[in-house]
C-alpha cells in the first residue's frame, strides 16, 4: 500500500514498521509553543506484541495496511484459540487469545463480529458500541435499601463483571457499554 501521512493515521489503524503489521493503539497530534508540530504515537505489533513509541514530525509518513473488516460468528474456545465462522465460506478463523485479551469478556456464541484483517492475519475485534448481556450471577438488592444510584456487580454470561442497579435481577437482559463495561439499561426486546 502506498504511504499514509502521518497526521491521517487514528486509533485502530494498521501499519507497517520494522517489515511488521502493527495497529495504532495511541496517536496525539503535539504543538509546543515555537516549536515545530510533531506526532506522538504508539503502535503494537501483531505478531509480537511489542510496543513501538514513535515521534515524528507532521510531514512524515508510513506504509500503511489495508484492514479488510469481515463478519464472522463466534462459535467456540479451545486450546489452539477462539473460532469464528465466516458466515458465507464457511471457513474456520482462529485468534489467539493474547490478541484478543481485552474483548474476550464480550464473546458470545452464536453473535456476529467484525474481524479485522491485515494481510491474510486477524488482528483485531471490532466490538459494537453496547452489547446484549444475560446477567448469570447477582445478589438481591436489599429491601429498603433504595438511595438513588445505588449499584451491585453482576456476572454476564461471559463472566463480564458489570455493575448494574438493585433491581436487575439474574436472567435479565441488559445492554452494556463496550468500552468502559458501564451498564446502560434493561434490553426489552425478544
Amino acid at each position: 500500500m502506498a504511504s499514509t501521512p502521518i497526521i491521517n493515521l487514528r486509533k485502530g489503524h494498521a501499519v507497517r514498521h520494522n517489515n511488521e503489521v502493527c495497529l495504532v493503539i495511541s496517536h496525539e497530534l503535539k504543538t509546543p509553543p515555537r516549536m515545530a508540530s510533531y506526532v506522538q504515537m504508539s503502535i503494537r505489533s501483531v505478531a509480537t506484541k511489542k510496543v513501538f513509541n514513535l515521534r515524528m514530525t507532521s510531514n512524515d509518513s508510513v506504509e500503511g495496511v489495508v484492514l479488510e473488516r469481515t463478519p464472522h460468528e463466534y462459535s467456540y474456545k479451545d486450546s489452539s484459540g477462539y473460532h469464528f465462522l465466516d458466515p458465507e465460506t464457511y471457513e474456520d478463523a482462529t485468534v489467539h487469545e493474547e490478541l484478543i485479551e481485552d474483548v474476550k469478556n464480550y464473546l458470545i456464541e452464536g453473535q456476529i463480529y467484525t474481524l479485522l484483517i491485515a494481510d491474510g492475519i486477524v488482528v483485531s475485534i471490532d466490538l459494537p458500541l453496547t452489547m446484549v448481556m444475560t446477567v448469570a450471577e447477582s445478589s438481591d438488592g436489599v429491601k429498603g435499601d433504595s438511595a438513588n444510584n445505588v449499584y451491585k456487580p453482576a456476572i454476564m454470561e461471559t463472566g463480564l463483571v458489570v455493575q448494574v442497579p438493585l433491581f436487575i435481577n439474574v436472567g435479565e437482559r441488559i445492554n452494556v457499554k463496550t468500552e468502559d463495561n458501564s451498564y446502560v439499561g434493561r434490553n426489552n426486546d425478544k
